[in-house]
């Protein structure tokens, strides 16, 4: 028996990614943790499942947040664990690692062993902007309208 492997490597569209990332940094500030006060978390009920956002560690440029299921969770399944960095310069929002693992790479060969997907990253993050549009539009939290700095 032969192993096949795919000599075409996946390539993934850079305007595409670049739009998906826009789009979760706007939903995420609506979802951060006010900066006025002490607390760098922020609650949120989802239907049946409870999820914190932290505030990791804030620099000039970029912001670290972890995304967090503290109720919810399925038997069998890992709750959600999420890093996302915020890069306010670029105004763009990316998961840096998911589930306690390492970086993401931006693609993996196919197959590998650990069965990620060639595109990977990219479908992290549609479920990142997935998530953030369900906790935006159907979700309990007080979310940060501030209409005078463009947020909305």
């Amino acid at each position: 028996m032969t192993a096949f492997l795919a000599t075409q490597r996946y390539i993934q569209s850079l305007p595409k990614y670049i739009t998906l990332c826009e789009h979760n940094y706007i939903r995420l500030l609506k979802l951060l943790p006010s900066t006025q006060n002490d607390s760098k978390v922020r609650a949120i009920k989802l239907g049946n499942s409870e999820f914190n956002i932290k505030i990791d560690s804030i620099e000039k440029y970029t912001q670290d947040i972890s995304i967090t299921q503290k109720s919810g969770i399925l038997a069998n399944f890992t709750p959600l664990y999420l890093t996302v960095r915020l890069y306010h310069d670029a105004k763009v929002a990316e998961i840096i690692h998911h589930d306690y693992h390492q970086r993401i790479k931006p693609s993996y060969g196919y197959p590998n062993p650990k069965m990620h997907q060639k595109d990977e990253k990219y479908q992290l993050n549609a479920f990142l902007y997935d998530w953030l549009v369900a906790c935006v539009e159907r979700g309990q939290a007080t979310l940060n309208w501030d209409v005078n700095n463009g947020l909305v």
